[in-house]
C-alpha cells in the first residue's frame, strides 16, 4: 500500500469518525417551565423525571431530564429551569433564557385545573412578561425574524399545506388567529391536575358545557403562539408519559406518530400545527348556556371554597352543686393551711370572728360611710389585697353569679362597714333578689343567705358567750383584787 492510500484511508476513517460523533445528541437544549405557585410545577418535572422526591426551592430551580436514544444507544441530559411563580423574581430569567441560548430554549407555560378561573389570567400575564423580556434581549432584528420564520415552518410542517419557499423564507396562508404572537421560540401549554374536573362536576356544578368553553379559550390562545396543548394529571398519571416522548420529538426530533386527541376531556392532547379555528368551533355546538365569546372570568366565575371546620369537642357542663363543693373545699384548704403555719384565721365574706351586725346596723353603716349604693359591685382587686384569699375568689364567684347575662339589670347587693378590716357581702333577705334572674341561681343564693344567717346567728352567739365568760372572769379578778 504506497503512502498516499494510507493518508486516503485514514483520511476516510477520520471523517467517519466526525461523521459519527456529530449524530450524537445535543448538550446545550433547554427548558424553561413558567407558572403560578402551586400550578404543579415541580410535580411535573418530578413525573417526568421519573422520581417521587419533590424538592421546592424559590426563585429559579435548576433540574434536568435524561433523554435517552435506545437505538444509537446515546443519552444526554435537557436542562430545565423553574420559574418562580412570584413575578418578582423574573428578572432572573436572564440566567435562564440569553441571547446566546435563544434558539436552544424551549418554554411550558404551566397552569392548573384546580382553579380554572385564574386559567387565561395567568396565560395572558406570563406570556406578556415573557415578550417583554424577549423584546429587551439584543437579539438582532435579522437574527430575530429568522426565528420566528422557524415557528412557521413548523406549524406548517405538520399540515403541509400552502407551503412555498422564496429567498430562504417560508411564505404562507396561515388561517386565522394563527402565530399572531409570534414569539420566535417553541411553546407548550401544560393544563395540570386534570384530576380535578370530576371535583368541579360534583361540588361546584360545573357541566360539560363549561370544560368545553374552557377548553376552546385555551385552544385560541394556543393558535396566537403556535403553541401545542397537554392535559395531564400526575395523580392519575394521564398524558406524562406521552408528554415526555413529545418533548423529545420536539427538541431532540424523535420519531413521534400520536396523532391529536380530544375525546376525553381530562385527556387533550393538541399538537402545533394541528388546530384552526374551524376545528375549535365544533365546540361551540355544545355550549347551550354560554357564547363562546362571552368574557371568560363571567363564565368560568371563581368558587369560594370554604376548608372542613374541625368539629369542637362536646363540653359537659359542670354540676353547680359539685361546683359550689369544690370552692368550699378550696376555702378549707386555704384556712387549714394558715392555721398550720400559725397565721389567725381570717374572717370570710359570709362569716366573721369579731360578730356581725344586723341587717338594720348595717344599712345605717353603709349610709354614714356613704357606700350605700344598692349596685355597688364588690371588686375582686381591691378585695384580694384587703382581705384574705378566700374572699377574693368568692368575690369574683358571686360577681359572675350576678352579672351572668347583660341584657338584665345586675343584682342589687349590700357591702357592710369594715369588720376587722375586711369588708363582707350579705342579703338582707331572700326576696331582694330580682325575680326575673333563673329561678336556680336565685334559690341557689337564697340557700347561701340562708346559710349565712344561720352561720352568723350560731357565730353571734358563740361570740357573746365567749365575751360573757371573759366578763365573768374579768370580774371575779376585780374582786379578788378587792379582796386582796
Amino acid at each position: 500500500m504506497t503512502t498516499q492510500e494510507e493518508e486516503n484511508l485514514w483520511n476516510s476513517m477520520l471523517i467517519s469518525l466526525k461523521e459519527k460523533g456529530g449524530t450524537r445528541l445535543p448538550t446545550n437544549k433547554s427548558m424553561i417551565i413558567i407558572g403560578d405557585k402551586e400550578s404543579g410545577k415541580t410535580t411535573l418535572v418530578a413525573k417526568l423525571q421519573g422520581i417521587d422526591d419533590l424538592t421546592k426551592g424559590i426563585g429559579l430551580e435548576y433540574a434536568y431530564i435524561d433523554i435517552r436514544d435506545e437505538y444509537k444507544e446515546d443519552h444526554t441530559k435537557l436542562n430545565v429551569w423553574v420559574q418562580d411563580g412570584n413575578p418578582k423574581y423574573s428578572f432572573l430569567l436572564k440566567f435562564a433564557l440569553s441571547e446566546k441560548n435563544f434558539k436552544n430554549t424551549s418554554i411550558m407555560f404551566v397552569v392548573s385545573m384546580k382553579t380554572p378561573w385564574n386559567i387565561m389570567d395567568q396565560l395572558e400575564s406570563w406570556a406578556t412578561l415573557l415578550q417583554d423580556y424577549i423584546d429587551s434581549l439584543p437579539i438582532p432584528s435579522e437574527e430575530l425574524l429568522e426565528y420566528r420564520q422557524k415557528c412557521i415552518k413548523k406549524w406548517n410542517e405538520y399540515t403541509e399545506e400552502n407551503i412555498g419557499e422564496k429567498n430562504g423564507l417560508w411564505e404562507h396562508a396561515l388561517g386565522e388567529g394563527v402565530l399572531t404572537r409570534n414569539l420566535g421560540i417553541d411553546v407548550i401549554i401544560v393544563v395540570t391536575m386534570t384530576d380535578y374536573i370530576s371535583i368541579l362536576e360534583k361540588e361546584n356544578d360545573f357541566k360539560d358545557e363549561h370544560f368545553d368553553y374552557i377548553q376552546q379559550s385555551i385552544r385560541k390562545f394556543c393558535l396566537q403562539y403556535g403553541a401545542s396543548l397537554f392535559y395531564t394529571s400526575a395523580k392519575e398519571d394521564k398524558n406524562c408519559d406521552l408528554l415526555y416522548k413529545f418533548l423529545t420529538h420536539k427538541i431532540y426530533n424523535f420519531p413521534f406518530k400520536t396523532p391529536a386527541l380530544i375525546v376525553e376531556k381530562d385527556a387533550v392532547f393538541i399538537p402545533s400545527g394541528w388546530d384552526s379555528m374551524k376545528k375549535i368551533s365544533i365546540l361551540y355546538d355544545n355550549l347551550q348556556t354560554i357564547r363562546h365569546d362571552e368574557f371568560y372570568n363571567s363564565v368560568i366565575s371563581k368558587v369560594i371554597t370554604r376548608k372542613a371546620l374541625t368539629k369542637d369537642h362536646e363540653v359537659q357542663a359542670e354540676d353547680e352543686q359539685i361546683f359550689l363543693n369544690k370552692q368550699l373545699g378550696l376555702l378549707n384548704q386555704s384556712a387549714g393551711q394558715q392555721s398550720a403555719i400559725g397565721i389567725p384565721r381570717q374572717d370570710s365574706v359570709m362569716r366573721s370572728l369579731t360578730g356581725v351586725s344586723k341587717p338594720g346596723e348595717r344599712r345605717m353603716s353603709l349610709t354614714s360611710q356613704g357606700q350605700g349604693s344598692p349596685t355597688k359591685k364588690i371588686d375582686p382587686v381591691k378585695s384580694n389585697n384587703t382581705a384574705t384569699p378566700g374572699e377574693g375568689v368568692l368575690a369574683n364567684f358571686f360577681n359572675s353569679l350576678l352579672h351572668k347575662k347583660s341584657n338584665q339589670s345586675p343584682i342589687p347587693t349590700k357591702t357592710t362597714g369594715e369588720l376587722s378590716g375586711s369588708k363582707s357581702l350579705s342579703f338582707d333577705h331572700p326576696t331582694d333578689y330580682p325575680t326575673e334572674y333563673p329561678t336556680d341561681a336565685a334559690a341557689e343564693l337564697d340557700k347561701l343567705a340562708k346559710k349565712s344567717l344561720n352561720i352568723t346567728s350560731s357565730t353571734l352567739n358563740e361570740t357573746n358567750n365567749v365575751r360573757g365568760e371573759k366578763s365573768n372572769s374579768t370580774s371575779l379578778m376585780d374582786q379578788s383584787s378587792s379582796d386582796c
